[in-house]
């Protein structure tokens, strides 16, 4: 019951309460009966429930595990009301009539539902874009947000005026209350049915299987694209689309033509700002329709099952990239021989394949560096503000307790408190997947939120609360414009965002850039240089938190291995109290950084690395753990990366013609390749060489 009143604020929770206790009271004072007790406690039931409705709807989700659904709620209310009129000596007939009219209204709700639901399979599409014109289809528009997002809580409220012109009936002694309100319930029913209907009419125009594969290779083969991000992910959410939105900046810099491959509808809808053309494909049918023929790179930034489906496209080079790089088991997986090529960021990620001993060749790993890294401030370009700045970055509890790596079940609380007695700023961004598995960490994490809330409230001037109160609006108002820009902002189904998807274009790119500089502009301006800051959101940026931070304290994730390119002092969380120089074994990222033990007797002395820099002893050992981990800083890590896939794209060209001719069986001297099809300069069943 506990995590079924997991809500977002204590007034949401007085709400739930409050509507918990009036749909109790509703059959109780209609069995009394108290006419002006039902109809006060029915009216806060119908506030209290829209309310949950539009600000708890986890709430409003978890209450279907106790058969509390919405359809549940709409019963209970009608039985209560034929209760209340029985027990008020209504007639025979007019509780027949509120039971015929709840009936008729019930039934109209289910065609609706049904009209609804084939309209639905009918818009859902083999293959979903964005930044392709599919326009030459003509999906045909989808029903306004009114008549078909959350419907079924609009229809259910209709019953509202019948419920009003009972009670004003049994009030009046005059049933004539009742027939009109029986009417407008009906009648504003019956709307809805016929508008919906239109709709079901055009959904019959929807194109086919076969006409959207075959407009969307149109597409592609006037894009040409010659290197594929492609991602699959069991449970996706917003959550987990991290691993896909860290790459999207690289991939706009390179080379080569990119395109983005999805394989669940969940990850279409949260990917990032991106121009680049996308393609969400959930069926492994669909994707072997797809015609890719000058693709000859495919990176991907997770391991999962469904890779298999791409992995088997022989004339491509298949690269493991990942989406961090730490010294957790997932940095080396042994389902990675399965790939061409594992990029690593550094020296680092090579001898950490090269201990697990999984037969993987030293020439089948790359070391690229980190691209996504560049935004990253050096400690130099840093300005200190009047208090030091920690941030607390803890990973999460991971899928099982042999891989919980995060501080926060056994010391976070604490260490929090410790710092506040430090008197420094903290910056607090927990893990987006912290609480997930477990109760112990969720739980940490609302008791350091609580924490620092609080110590706002002491050390806060009213003057900074206003002015992040007034900040709110003009962050929202940049927000709407970044996702307008970047395609994220539109309503409607898949379909519906399918029609209005356009090619991308690099000026609303850079655009979108300058909102982006913009927005953590306003966000770090307001919040003046001693707030504490609970970080939850997207936005700020991780990066950007690194900017604002003097020192990082952390666990052993990527999250380290990422900020040791700031060159800024770090501390690791040591949880399990083992002695330095087994931690320092064991975790290659540990070779920067400060100790912190379980009970933070340490923390004063390591706060000296920032309060005094020339008493930073772990400065040089940071200096060469960049080395090791992220690679030189000539050439650039974008330039490596680039010049990787430019490499493997060439490679996979020329294994491509030399199947050519050994299928053509042709003799393979220069002068007899120089005129075959994938040739530089030349033009064939596989376009020009990269």
């Amino acid at each position: 019951m506990c995590g079924v009143l997991r809500l977002r604020s204590r007034g949401g929770l007085l709400l739930a309460l409050l509507c918990a206790a009036s749909f109790a009271a509703v059959p109780v004072l209609a069995l009394l009966p108290s006419l002006y007790g039902f109809a006060v406690a029915s009216a806060l039931s119908y506030l209290t429930d829209e309310w949950l409705h539009s600000k708890e709807p986890e709430f409003i989700g978890r209450l279907a595990a106790f058969r509390l659904n919405r359809i549940m709620r709409f019963l209970a209310r009608t039985a209560s009301l034929v209760i209340l009129a029985y027990r008020l000596d209504a007639t025979d007939g007019w509780l027949l009539a509120i039971l015929l009219v709840n009936i008729a209204q019930f039934g109209l709700i289910a065609l609706y539902t049904g009209l609804h639901r084939t309209i639905r399979l009918r818009r859902v599409m083999p293959i979903v874009v964005r930044n392709l014109d599919l326009s030459g289809i003509r999906i045909p528009k989808a029903p306004s947000a009114l008549l078909y997002q959350k419907y079924l809580r609009r229809l259910l409220h209709l019953d509202v005026p019948a419920h009003a012109g009972v009670l004003a009936a049994l009030w009046k002694g005059e049933w004539r209350y009742a027939g009109l309100g029986f009417a407008a319930s009906l009648l504003l029913t019956v709307l809805a049915v016929l508008l919906l209907a239109r709709h079901y009419k055009r959904s019959k125009r929807m194109p086919t299987r076969r006409q959207v594969i075959d407009s969307v290779n149109t597409q592609l083969g006037s894009y040409r694209p010659e290197v594929a991000l492609y991602f699959s992910f069991a449970a996706v959410s917003q959550d987990f689309m991290y691993q896909v939105n860290m790459w999207i900046e690289t991939l706009e810099q390179l080379d080569l033509r990119p395109l983005i491959i999805l394989r669940e509808r969940a990850s279409f809808r949260f990917l990032g700002r991106t121009f680049l053309p996308v393609v969400c494909v959930p069926k492994a049918d669909d994707l072997a329709e797809l015609d890719l023929p000058h693709v000859r790179v495919v990176l991907y930034p997770g391991n999962a099952g469904k890779n298999v489906h791409m992995l088997r496209v022989a004339e491509a080079k298949h690269v493991f990239i990942g989406h961090g790089d730490s010294d957790k088991l997932a940095s080396s997986n042994r389902v990675s021989k399965v790939y061409d090529e594992i990029w690593v960021a550094g020296r680092a990620g090579r001898d950490r394949y090269q201990r697990v001993r999984h037969a993987i060749s030293n020439q089948a790993i790359v070391e690229v560096g980190r691209p996504q890294l560049a935004p990253i401030l050096r400690h130099e370009q840093h300005t200190p503000g009047p208090l030091p700045v920690v941030l607390y970055a803890p990973t999460w509890e991971g899928w099982s307790d042999d891989d919980c790596h995060t501080s926060l079940i056994p010391m976070g609380v604490p260490m929090i408190r410790a710092l506040l007695k430090e008197n420094v700023r903290v910056i607090y961004k927990p893990h987006p997947l912290t609480g997930r598995r477990s109760p112990k960490a969720a739980a940490a994490d609302l008791a350091i939120q609580d924490l620092l809330r609080a110590d706002n409230r002491r050390r806060d001037a009213r003057a900074t609360a206003s002015r992040v109160a007034g900040a709110k609006s003009e962050l929202q108002r940049i927000q709407a414009e970044m996702d307008r820009l970047s395609g994220r902002g539109g309503r409607g189904d898949d379909a519906e965002q399918t029609r209005r998807a356009r090619p991308g274009d690099p000026a609303a790119a850079t655009e979108w850039h300058r909102l982006h500089a913009e927005w953590h502009r306003v966000f770090w301006q307001t919040r003046g240089p001693v707030r504490h800051n609970v970080i939850l959101k997207q936005l700020p940026t991780l990066y950007e938190c690194f900017n604002q931070a003097d020192m990082l304290i952390s666990d052993v994730s990527s999250v380290v291995a990422d900020f040791v390119a700031s060159l800024k002092p770090y501390v690791l969380t040591n949880a399990e109290n083992l002695p330095d120089d087994e931690f320092y074994a064991a975790y290659t990222t540990a070779g920067g950084a400060y100790l912190l033990d379980r009970e933070c007797t340490r923390l004063p002395a390591i706060l000296q690395a920032v309060r005094e820099p020339w008493h930073d002893p772990m400065a040089p050992h940071r200096r060469a753990l960049k080395d090791y981990v992220l690679g030189p800083d000539r050439p650039t890590s974008m330039e490596r990366f680039n010049g990787a896939a430019n490499s493997l794209s060439d490679r996979a060209a020329l294994h491509e013609w030399q199947r050519y001719l050994e299928q053509q069986a042709l003799p393979g001297g220069p002068e007899a390749q120089q005129d075959l099809p994938g040739i530089p300069g030349a033009n064939g069943p596989w376009g020009p060489a990269a």
